[in-house]
């Protein structure tokens, strides 16, 4: 799998390299939008996060911040992959515009994600 989660004095970091990556972490529904970050580390609700985002093709680092809105703890049924989803800030509207411009036509395929 080509998620790259780590953490790193505190810091995330998450490389998405493809676009089915991109779809699986992408939450459409959220306001502002979202992002599933796999991670064994515990999160709780409403706990602020900063990540290094490194998206594709995309030449440099991105930085974002976020609020977790959802855990999928270590031991989740399913066969679902451990991590926590975040709510983007306002200010991440470029990224959630440049998200939503690689999915374009795949965003309402009804297949699997990280958190749906």
């Amino acid at each position: 799998m080509s998620l790259v989660p780590r953490i790193s004095h505190g810091i995330l970091s998450l490389a998405i390299e493809t676009k089915e990556d991109l779809y699986k972490a992408f939450m459409p529904f959220v306001t502002n939008g979202g992002l599933f970050i796999p991670t064994p580390r515990a999160y709780q609700l409403g706990e602020e996060v900063f990540m290094l985002l490194s998206l594709m093709e995309e030449p440099d680092k991105l930085p974002v911040t976020g609020k977790v809105i959802w855990v999928t703890p270590r031991v989740a049924q399913g066969g679902r992959v451990p991590g926590i989803g975040i709510q983007l800030s306002p200010d991440d509207n470029t990224l959630v515009r440049k998200v939503e411009t690689y999915l374009a036509g795949t965003l309402n395929s009804g297949r699997r994600t990280h958190s749906l």
